[in-house]
């Protein structure tokens, strides 16, 4: 028989009983029931229940054995008692009786429960990661992290892509976040740069010649951490194809977004064809470019029936006339809620920086939509009539209002949106709902630069005829700040997962975008110079895009944060505590890097 075991703790079955069976496992749970002790012994592969009697010679040793101590079991497979089964394990019709017992690793007292789900302060956890790990949940989802992953890899290969790897060590880029940098010992004072994502290199592959590209690449960026967000690095899908219009991406590209959700949603419904919303119309009608769809309200905006002149709310008028924006955010069947429901809403949104959030309870009189609440009294029939069409309100439904400057009233009606549907529970939490977003702003206004940028990617293509931007003025803001670009988000249950665009593959276009956004030809050069001279020697259409595998891994497992379904994460202060990364550097590594260091004081 083999040294450690004969079977896994997950194996053994009806089939198996009368013969003999050697375990090797972590004592996952040890129960006394009178002098008889029952050990669960659990591997990777599941738990097998293990009996141990006073007349065993095992006894004695079984009897010293504490939680997740590694031992050895010999023992016979037998059919757990009448009334005993558990039907929760696919073991549970068996156990088996032990002869002999080897302690192959004693555990200290633990400083983080194996057993069970209870909550424990994450430094903890992050400390002793390798015990955290063995955690039913956790563990499951690492290894669903990987079922994912096969699973793409596979869908993309039976798509003709085929799989690349990319360089790590590269040059710093100047778009995006912040770059994480490595000294170069060879060329003193200067430095490599971790890949933000392979961008430039899946661009060059596609002027190369290769026609379908793809990659579970591993991206760092020197960010802020946040739940949607680990800092440091993570994993996407990259993907880039040749030849290739915005549609031609997207009929790749929707199958096996939705295959993966279909694969691993447990029987949760995934949306069939994906819709696709412009930018602007998903802040318009969700307050965000990342809109819930499982929540089925819809934003409305009205400033014109707050602009009529019957209108005597001053508040809104006052908004509307410095070029701000009114915005309805339906309620259905609220008008049978407390007044403390709306008071609560009301005191939410102060907590947001607003001043309030105005609402108009609606009712029936008579065959007449009528309202109820502070500004009803401010609002002539016929405008609450056509507030009402507006929002899709009508008798026994309420409507909230979020007023200001354009986008400050688009956010905050987009987060009453998400409090509204949880408070009246009407979102369909158990599904998959899945969008396109596209017609991305292809510039922004920097307020802190004081000068046009780029909005999402530096590297698109301007959602209008190449020649047409060519002939626009570079200097005309409104003009350029109007302009849109073929980018387009996949976004699931509020949270973008894919992020791509059509990629300007041409020189002149290029310089052109980059000058709007003020950037000079030189320091295009400089920083973009390989594919620049790519470009310039037949570069083909292209187009791609790049998912995250972290967030989609988190959305099928239902956690509500990326390090529960990634190995071995940092904590939120971007330090792992498992490693003791970041540290400090020897003398000797400082000296052959020529790095003098000069941190800031701290006070």
């Amino acid at each position: 028989m083999h040294r450690y075991r004969s079977h896994t703790c997950g194996a053994l079955r009806d089939a198996d009983i009368g013969g003999e069976a050697r375990l090797s496992g972590w004592c996952h749970r040890i129960r006394d029931h009178g002098g008889v002790l029952f050990i669960d012994l659990r591997d990777h592969y599941g738990i097998m229940q293990c009996v141990v009697d006073p007349d065993s010679a095992a006894f004695a040793g079984a009897n010293a054995v504490r939680s997740e101590w590694v031992v050895r079991v010999d023992g016979r497979v037998r059919r757990r008692p009448e009334g005993t089964a558990n039907a929760e394990l696919p073991t549970g019709q068996v156990e088996l009786y032990v002869t002999a017992l080897e302690v192959l690793g004693p555990a200290a007292e633990l400083p983080v429960p194996v057993f069970g789900d209870q909550e424990y302060p994450e430094d903890v956890r992050l400390r002793h990661r390798f015990l955290d790990l063995r955690r039913d949940k956790l563990h499951a989802n690492i290894m669903r992290r990987g079922q994912v992953i096969d699973h793409l890899r596979g869908r993309m290969k039976e798509g003709g892509f085929f799989e690349f790897q990319t360089p790590i060590l590269t040059a710093s880029s100047p778009e995006g976040a912040r770059d994480f940098l490595v000294p170069s010992r060879i060329h003193p004072g200067k430095f490599y740069a971790l890949p933000q994502a392979p961008q430039q290199f899946k661009q060059l592959l596609m002027v190369a010649g290769f026609d379908r590209y793809f990659q579970i690449a591993p991206c760092f960026r020197d960010e802020d951490p946040r739940a949607d967000r680990l800092p440091g690095e993570f994993y996407q899908l990259d993907v880039e194809m040749s030849f290739v219009t915005q549609e031609d991406v997207f009929q790749a590209m929707e199958p096996v977004l939705r295959g993966v959700f279909e694969a691993f949603a447990d029987g949760k419904p995934v949306t069939g064809e994906f819709p696709r919303i412009p930018y602007a119309e998903a802040l318009l009608r969700y307050g965000t470019d990342k809109p819930d769809l499982r929540n089925p309200l819809a934003i409305a905006d009205v400033t014109a029936e707050f602009s009529d002149e019957g209108v005597t709310f001053n508040a809104f008028k006052s908004v509307i006339e410095a070029g701000g924006v009114v915005r309805a955010i339906p309620a259905p069947g609220a008008a049978t809620q407390a007044r403390s429901f709306f008071d609560k809403l009301n005191e939410w949104a102060r907590t947001e920086g607003a001043a309030g959030l105005g609402y108009i309870i609606l009712g029936d009189e008579d065959g007449r939509l009528v309202g109820r609440g502070p500004i009803a009294k401010f609002v002539p029939d016929d405008v609450l009539a056509a507030i009402g069409t507006r929002a899709g309100v009508g008798p026994g439904d309420a409507v909230f209002f979020a007023a200001g400057e354009e986008a400050k009233a688009a956010s905050l009606a987009g987060k009453a949106r998400i409090r509204i549907g949880d408070e009246l529970d009407i979102v369909e939490r158990d599904q998959f709902a899945l969008a396109w977003i596209t017609d991305f702003p292809m510039y922004e206004w920097s307020e802190e630069d004081g000068k046009i940028d780029f909005s999402h990617n530096p590297f698109s293509m301007p959602n209008i005829d190449p020649d047409a931007f060519l002939a626009m003025d570079p200097t005309d803001r409104t003009a350029m700040l109007a302009l849109t670009a073929s980018q387009y988000d996949v976004v699931c249950n509020g949270f973008e997962i894919t992020s791509g665009a059509i990629r300007n593959h041409r020189p002149d276009v290029m310089r052109q975008a980059f000058a709007v956004a003020g950037y000079p030809e030189s320091v295009l050069a400089e920083r973009f110079g390989g594919m620049l001279r790519a470009f310039q020697y037949g570069a083909p259409p292209h187009g791609g895009l790049a998912a995250g595998i972290d967030r989609i891994v988190m959305l099928v497992c239902g956690a509500i944060n990326l390090r529960e379904v990634t190995l071995f994460p940092m904590n939120q202060k971007a330090e792992d505590l498992l490693m003791g990364a970041p540290s400090d550097p020897t003398p000797k590594q400082l000296r052959e890097l020529h790095i003098r260091l000069n941190p800031p004081v701290r006070g």
